[in-house]
């Protein structure tokens, strides 16, 4: 049963929303709660817990694009699908550290790397390493997403010194198999204990618009919010259909259904950066802006993501000043 709007309830958000949902029927009763009531109550946490208005910047940067052995239904990557991409091999690591210079002069604080990859291969470790270096090197923080990871993998990556490791779930558990064949739920679950458990901090995320219900979306977050601990990072992507994938003609999430999913992960996860990823630019500034106020606090800058279209810098510039937003500082190495 949803709870009444009375003065009384709304006087209770602050501390019911720092509470941590660990349920499916528990965070279905938040994400069906009135729009303006949910806002308020995500917001009440983001205020909580962040500088409302501080925006982080990060950067995405393909080293190694195509040919991936994963039946992705969703990607232009996948050998399994006539996207039309051309593959390529991994990129040499003077010229990741050159582009991650360039994304650091334009505000950039965290600098992401993804490999189309299955899973790395140890032939490659010693590159991915030193990539890890080169970055870090400059100041910033360092991602990466490569596959499905083997202890020794994630722990060679955290002697590194990378700082976060990006394995997103996609979806629900229950949905996955519609999605994904080649590896299960449970594998990219293993990964994400693997990182963790070398002491990488954890981004994991989803994708909504694949054909999944509003249950598969919530279960999804849940899925998250249990981790132990809940992933520093969750980006939120909305389906980009790629001509070739199985998912070209997927229907498009409705806005006000994925600005409910950032507020559900906003209040799931009070400390944990919510990531507002590919999709952008089928958003308009008005859906972004909702995003932002419901607890959405990070972005990746510049005009592409992997192999796709992101709004450019000039945009996002225009969008933070009209939104009175600021790019989020570094913060200090504890």
């Amino acid at each position: 049963m949803l709870h009444e709007n009375t003065a009384e309830n709304r006087a209770e958000a602050p501390k019911s929303a720092l509470e941590k949902c660990t349920s499916l029927a528990q965070a279905k009763i938040i994400y069906n709660l009135p729009f303006n009531d949910l806002l308020y109550r995500a917001q009440t946490v983001h205020r909580a817990n962040f500088d409302p208005n501080a925006v982080q910047l990060s950067r995405l940067l393909s080293i190694k694009t195509g040919g991936c052995a994963e039946d992705c239904g969703y990607c232009s990557q996948s050998a399994h699908s006539p996207t039309g991409l051309k593959a390529s091999k991994l990129m040499m690591v003077e010229k990741v550290v050159a582009e991650a210079r360039k994304a650091k002069a334009k505000g950039a604080t965290r600098y992401c790397m993804g490999a189309a990859w299955r899973s790395p291969k140890d032939r490659d470790m010693e590159t991915l390493v030193a990539m890890v270096g080169g970055v870090k090197a400059l100041g910033m923080e360092t991602c990466m997403t490569l596959g499905m990871l083997s202890p020794a993998q994630a722990g060679e990556l955290a002697k590194a010194g990378l700082d976060y490791y990006n394995h997103n779930i996609d979806t629900s558990e229950e949905f996955y198999s519609e999605i994904i064949t080649t590896r299960t739920f449970a594998d990219r679950l293993e990964t994400l204990s693997n990182v963790r458990e070398a002491g990488m901090k954890v981004c994991a995320g989803g994708i909504l618009g694949m054909g999944e219900t509003t249950d598969d979306r919530i279960s999804m977050l849940v899925t998250l919010a249990n981790l132990q601990p809940a992933p520093e990072s969750v980006p939120i992507n909305m389906l980009i259909p790629i001509p070739g994938s199985r998912l070209a003609d997927a229907e498009p999430v409705d806005p006000v259904e994925f600005v409910r999913t950032i507020a559900l992960a906003r209040i799931l996860m009070p400390s944990t950066h919510v990531r507002l990823s590919a999709g952008r630019t089928q958003m308009s500034d008005e859906m972004q802006a909702l995003c932002f106020f419901a607890g959405a606090n990070s972005i990746f800058a510049g005009d592409t993501l992997l192999t796709t279209e992101n709004p450019g810098e000039d945009h996002d510039t225009a969008l933070f000043r009209r939104l009175g937003l600021k790019p989020m500082e570094l913060e200090p190495a504890e």
